[in-house]
Protein backbone atom coordinates (compact mmCIF):
# COMPACT_ATOMS: atom_id res chain seq x y z
CA UNK A 1 0.00 0.00 0.00
CA UNK A 2 2.90 2.55 0.78
CA UNK A 3 4.65 2.22 -2.18
CA UNK A 4 1.65 2.35 -4.23
CA UNK A 5 1.19 5.68 -2.52
CA UNK A 6 4.56 6.53 -3.06
CA UNK A 7 3.78 5.87 -6.77
CA UNK A 8 1.41 8.46 -6.81
CA UNK A 9 2.66 11.42 -5.14
CA UNK A 10 1.76 13.93 -7.12
CA UNK A 11 0.04 16.60 -4.67
CA UNK A 12 2.20 20.13 -4.09
CA UNK A 13 3.67 19.28 -0.66
CA UNK A 14 5.52 16.02 -2.80
CA UNK A 15 6.73 17.84 -5.49
CA UNK A 16 8.39 20.60 -2.89
CA UNK A 17 10.16 17.69 -0.92
CA UNK A 18 11.42 16.29 -4.18
CA UNK A 19 12.74 19.33 -5.09
CA UNK A 20 14.40 20.23 -1.96
CA UNK A 21 15.87 16.85 -1.83
CA UNK A 22 17.08 17.62 -5.67
CA UNK A 23 18.56 20.64 -4.90
CA UNK A 24 20.51 19.46 -2.29
CA UNK A 25 21.86 16.33 -3.78
CA UNK A 26 22.59 18.78 -6.68
CA UNK A 27 24.54 21.33 -4.24
CA UNK A 28 26.76 18.27 -2.68
CA UNK A 29 27.46 17.20 -6.54
CA UNK A 30 28.85 20.76 -7.19
CA UNK A 31 30.59 20.63 -4.16
CA UNK A 32 32.14 17.70 -3.96
CA UNK A 33 33.32 18.08 -7.79
CA UNK A 34 36.99 17.19 -8.28
CA UNK A 35 39.91 20.09 -7.58
CA UNK A 36 40.69 20.08 -10.98
CA UNK A 37 37.14 20.90 -12.43
CA UNK A 38 36.77 23.79 -9.65
CA UNK A 39 39.47 25.70 -10.91
CA UNK A 40 38.63 24.82 -14.47
CA UNK A 41 34.75 25.34 -14.48
CA UNK A 42 33.73 28.63 -13.98
CA UNK A 43 29.98 27.21 -14.75
CA UNK A 44 30.02 25.89 -11.60
CA UNK A 45 31.28 28.73 -9.44
CA UNK A 46 35.07 27.36 -8.79
CA UNK A 47 36.19 29.62 -6.34
CA UNK A 48 32.95 30.33 -4.62
CA UNK A 49 32.48 26.61 -3.80
CA UNK A 50 36.13 25.83 -3.25
CA UNK A 51 35.74 28.51 -0.23
CA UNK A 52 32.71 26.83 0.65
CA UNK A 53 34.21 23.18 0.76
CA UNK A 54 37.58 24.09 2.69
CA UNK A 55 37.17 24.01 6.50
CA UNK A 56 39.37 27.00 8.48
CA UNK A 57 39.52 26.92 11.88
CA UNK A 58 37.38 29.48 12.68
CA UNK A 59 33.70 30.94 12.90
CA UNK A 60 33.11 31.22 9.04
CA UNK A 61 34.12 27.47 8.97
CA UNK A 62 32.06 26.49 11.76
CA UNK A 63 28.93 27.91 9.67
CA UNK A 64 30.37 26.14 6.21
CA UNK A 65 30.33 22.45 7.77
CA UNK A 66 27.04 22.79 9.34
CA UNK A 67 25.48 23.85 6.49
CA UNK A 68 27.17 20.79 4.21
CA UNK A 69 26.35 18.19 7.24
CA UNK A 70 22.27 20.34 6.94
CA UNK A 71 22.51 19.67 3.11
CA UNK A 72 23.95 15.75 3.45
CA UNK A 73 21.17 14.94 6.75
CA UNK A 74 18.25 16.67 4.04
CA UNK A 75 19.59 14.93 0.98
CA UNK A 76 20.03 11.63 2.80
CA UNK A 77 17.77 11.31 4.79
CA UNK A 78 14.39 12.47 3.54
CA UNK A 79 14.48 9.12 1.42
CA UNK A 80 15.17 7.00 3.58
CA UNK A 81 11.73 8.54 5.53
CA UNK A 82 9.32 8.35 2.30
CA UNK A 83 7.14 5.45 3.35
CA UNK A 84 6.56 7.35 6.79
CA UNK A 85 5.60 10.15 5.16
CA UNK A 86 3.89 8.39 2.71
CA UNK A 87 1.54 6.41 5.82
CA UNK A 88 1.37 10.08 7.79
CA UNK A 89 -0.43 11.81 4.33
CA UNK A 90 -2.54 8.60 3.43
CA UNK A 91 -3.52 8.75 7.57
CA UNK A 92 -4.33 12.55 7.60
CA UNK A 93 -5.63 13.56 4.37
CA UNK A 94 -5.16 17.27 5.55
CA UNK A 95 -3.23 18.76 2.97
CA UNK A 96 -0.15 20.43 3.47
CA UNK A 97 -0.09 22.34 6.28
CA UNK A 98 0.05 19.32 8.29
CA UNK A 99 2.66 17.08 6.00
CA UNK A 100 4.80 20.32 5.83
CA UNK A 101 4.92 20.55 10.63
CA UNK A 102 5.74 16.83 10.17
CA UNK A 103 8.81 17.14 7.44
CA UNK A 104 9.68 20.45 9.27
CA UNK A 105 10.11 18.19 13.19
CA UNK A 106 11.67 15.60 11.26
CA UNK A 107 14.51 17.76 9.57
CA UNK A 108 14.85 19.93 13.06
CA UNK A 109 16.19 16.75 14.37
CA UNK A 110 18.64 16.39 11.84
CA UNK A 111 19.66 19.51 11.76
CA UNK A 112 20.16 19.31 15.42
CA UNK A 113 22.35 16.21 14.36
CA UNK A 114 24.01 18.58 11.73
CA UNK A 115 25.13 21.22 14.43
CA UNK A 116 27.08 18.50 16.41
CA UNK A 117 28.90 16.66 13.61
CA UNK A 118 30.31 19.96 12.71
CA UNK A 119 31.51 20.41 15.78
CA UNK A 120 32.96 17.22 16.02
CA UNK A 121 34.46 17.90 12.61
CA UNK A 122 35.82 20.96 13.58
CA UNK A 123 37.17 19.64 16.80
CA UNK A 124 38.72 16.91 14.58
CA UNK A 125 40.11 19.44 12.41
CA UNK A 126 41.84 21.22 14.39
CA UNK A 127 43.47 17.52 16.02
CA UNK A 128 44.54 17.20 12.74
CA UNK A 129 42.78 13.58 12.20
CA UNK A 130 40.65 14.89 9.16
CA UNK A 131 41.36 17.08 6.34
CA UNK A 132 39.92 20.91 5.39
CA UNK A 133 37.31 18.41 3.50
CA UNK A 134 36.98 16.62 6.36
CA UNK A 135 37.78 12.75 5.60
CA UNK A 136 40.54 10.91 8.02
CA UNK A 137 44.04 11.07 8.75
CA UNK A 138 44.05 8.66 10.76
CA UNK A 139 43.51 4.97 10.14
CA UNK A 140 43.06 4.25 13.91
CA UNK A 141 39.92 7.56 13.57
CA UNK A 142 38.67 5.50 10.80
CA UNK A 143 38.72 2.09 12.51
CA UNK A 144 36.90 3.52 15.74
CA UNK A 145 33.98 4.57 13.82
CA UNK A 146 33.70 1.76 12.18
CA UNK A 147 33.66 -0.82 14.60
CA UNK A 148 31.70 1.62 17.05
CA UNK A 149 29.51 1.35 13.65
CA UNK A 150 29.48 -1.83 13.64
CA UNK A 151 28.80 -3.03 17.43
CA UNK A 152 25.81 -0.49 17.25
CA UNK A 153 24.11 -2.53 14.28
CA UNK A 154 23.59 -5.28 17.12
CA UNK A 155 22.06 -3.23 19.74
CA UNK A 156 18.95 -3.11 21.35
CA UNK A 157 18.53 0.78 20.96
CA UNK A 158 19.50 0.41 17.15
CA UNK A 159 16.99 -2.47 16.72
CA UNK A 160 14.01 -0.37 18.66
CA UNK A 161 14.21 2.18 16.36
CA UNK A 162 14.16 -0.17 13.28
CA UNK A 163 11.16 -1.32 14.71
CA UNK A 164 9.20 1.83 14.96
CA UNK A 165 10.77 2.85 11.31
CA UNK A 166 9.65 -0.26 9.47
CA UNK A 167 5.94 0.02 11.09
CA UNK A 168 5.50 3.52 10.15
CA UNK A 169 1.30 3.08 10.31
CA UNK A 170 1.65 1.82 14.31
CA UNK A 171 4.38 4.20 15.22
CA UNK A 172 1.49 7.19 14.33
CA UNK A 173 -1.63 5.58 15.58
CA UNK A 174 0.49 5.39 18.41
CA UNK A 175 1.03 8.92 18.86
CA UNK A 176 -1.31 10.67 16.46
CA UNK A 177 -3.40 12.74 19.50
CA UNK A 178 0.11 14.56 19.74
CA UNK A 179 0.12 16.43 16.44
CA UNK A 180 1.96 16.40 13.27
CA UNK A 181 5.03 18.02 14.69
CA UNK A 182 5.70 16.26 17.96
CA UNK A 183 5.40 13.08 15.44
CA UNK A 184 7.69 14.90 13.29
CA UNK A 185 10.15 15.12 15.96
CA UNK A 186 9.44 11.87 17.11
CA UNK A 187 9.82 10.28 13.83
CA UNK A 188 13.12 12.36 13.18
CA UNK A 189 14.99 10.72 16.53
CA UNK A 190 13.97 7.28 15.65
CA UNK A 191 15.70 8.13 12.38
CA UNK A 192 18.29 9.19 14.14
CA UNK A 193 18.43 6.21 16.53
CA UNK A 194 18.79 3.98 13.74
CA UNK A 195 20.93 5.94 11.45
CA UNK A 196 23.50 8.36 13.67
CA UNK A 197 26.57 5.94 13.41
CA UNK A 198 26.48 5.33 9.63
CA UNK A 199 26.29 8.66 9.05
CA UNK A 200 29.56 9.71 10.89
CA UNK A 201 31.20 7.00 8.64
CA UNK A 202 31.27 9.89 6.64
CA UNK A 203 34.58 10.96 7.96
CA UNK A 204 36.20 7.51 6.25
CA UNK A 205 34.45 7.37 3.25
CA UNK A 206 34.43 10.75 2.86
CA UNK A 207 32.36 13.82 3.54
CA UNK A 208 32.24 14.85 -0.20
CA UNK A 209 32.27 11.65 -1.62
CA UNK A 210 28.78 11.31 -3.64
CA UNK A 211 29.81 7.59 -4.40
CA UNK A 212 29.88 6.65 -0.63
CA UNK A 213 26.97 8.96 0.22
CA UNK A 214 24.25 7.53 -2.41
CA UNK A 215 25.75 3.93 -1.33
CA UNK A 216 25.46 4.53 2.58
CA UNK A 217 21.73 6.63 1.10
CA UNK A 218 20.69 2.95 -0.36
CA UNK A 219 21.93 0.92 2.93
CA UNK A 220 19.77 3.03 5.20
CA UNK A 221 16.75 2.78 2.92
CA UNK A 222 16.94 -0.55 2.56
CA UNK A 223 17.53 -1.14 6.03
CA UNK A 224 13.92 0.37 7.01
CA UNK A 225 12.17 -1.51 4.84
CA UNK A 226 9.85 -4.58 6.53
CA UNK A 227 10.77 -7.68 4.15
CA UNK A 228 14.50 -6.70 3.37
CA UNK A 229 16.27 -4.94 6.11
CA UNK A 230 15.80 -7.69 8.43
CA UNK A 231 18.80 -9.51 6.79
CA UNK A 232 20.92 -6.23 5.97
CA UNK A 233 21.51 -5.09 9.83
CA UNK A 234 23.69 -7.74 11.07
CA UNK A 235 25.38 -8.72 8.25
CA UNK A 236 26.16 -5.18 7.64
CA UNK A 237 27.42 -5.15 11.16
CA UNK A 238 30.21 -7.63 10.43
CA UNK A 239 31.24 -6.09 7.53
CA UNK A 240 31.99 -3.07 9.38
CA UNK A 241 33.53 -4.84 12.05
CA UNK A 242 35.76 -7.06 9.64
CA UNK A 243 36.26 -3.15 7.59
CA UNK A 244 37.34 -1.74 10.82
CA UNK A 245 39.70 -4.27 11.99
CA UNK A 246 41.40 -4.54 9.24
CA UNK A 247 42.26 -0.44 9.55
CA UNK A 248 43.27 -1.24 12.95
CA UNK A 249 45.84 -3.52 11.60
CA UNK A 250 46.67 -1.10 8.92
CA UNK A 251 47.80 1.10 12.17
CA UNK A 252 49.90 -0.88 13.92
Amino acid sequence: MVSARIRTMTGTHWLVLFGVVLCAWALLYAMALPEELRRAGQIYGADFLRSLCIVTPDAAGMVKVIFMWTLMSGAMMAPTALPAFATYDELSHTGQTRFGLLVAGYMAVWIGFAVLAGALQMVLFRLDLVSAYGDSRSAILSGALLIGAGIYQFSNLKEACLVKCRAPLSFFMQHWAEGPLRNGLRLGAVCLGCCWALMLLAFVGGVMNLAFMGLATLLMIIEKLPDLGRYLTKPLGFALLAWGGWMLAQAV
